[in-house]
């Protein structure tokens, strides 16, 4: 794989069908994907195999046992979190090939203790969100949703700054 254009981040994710969602928007768009364990189902082999999701083999993505193992393994230069507790517009970050993108688990995000992470290391202005009305029964968007619109408002950036696609999508 050629270097990827995003590390998609995925703290704890709990439904499968997500994260399958998130894999294939993954190969699409030339990103490595990252699940930080514990997860809520089965990723064997045998798993991806029942549930038909054909591209996986297509896939970069890498396990991490923790968060803490995650950290140690990659070691990110930079790192933007996702989260319905932010009032700064997704938009308004500067993203960056290579950059990480972290999105919590379906039921409640990430931690405290991964929040206060990213604001001591990268700033409180790398918690991010994606503006919706202020009505209760909309209170976050399908994380495999949140994830497509990550990846291609960083894309729109990326190609925008530059000039150009990046060379994986030429065709």
């Amino acid at each position: 794989m050629n270097d990827p254009l995003f590390n998609i981040v995925l703290w704890q994710p709990q439904i499968p069908q997500n994260t399958g969602n998130i894999g294939r928007t993954a190969v699409a768009t030339n990103c490595r994907l990252h699940v930080i364990h514990p997860i809520g189902f089965d990723m064997s082999e045998k798993a991806r195999r029942r549930a038909g999701l054909d591209y996986w083999d297509h896939l970069d993505c890498r396990e991490h046992a923790s968060w803490e193992a995650y950290l140690a393994s990659e070691a990110p230069q930079r790192l933007w979190l996702f989260t319905t507790k932010s009032k700064r517009p997704h938009w308004e970050a500067d993203f960056h090939s290579g950059d990480h993108l972290l999105f919590g688990q379906e039921q409640g995000g990430v931690s405290a203790v991964v929040h206060n992470w990213v604001a001591a290391s990268f700033g409180i202005d790398h918690r991010i969100s994606f503006p919706m009305v202020a009505v209760q029964s909309a209170r976050s968007l399908n994380l495999a949703t949140a994830v497509a619109c990550g990846v291609y408002e960083g894309l729109r950036q990326v190609s925008r700054a530059t000039g150009r696609m990046p060379p994986a999508y030429d065709s």
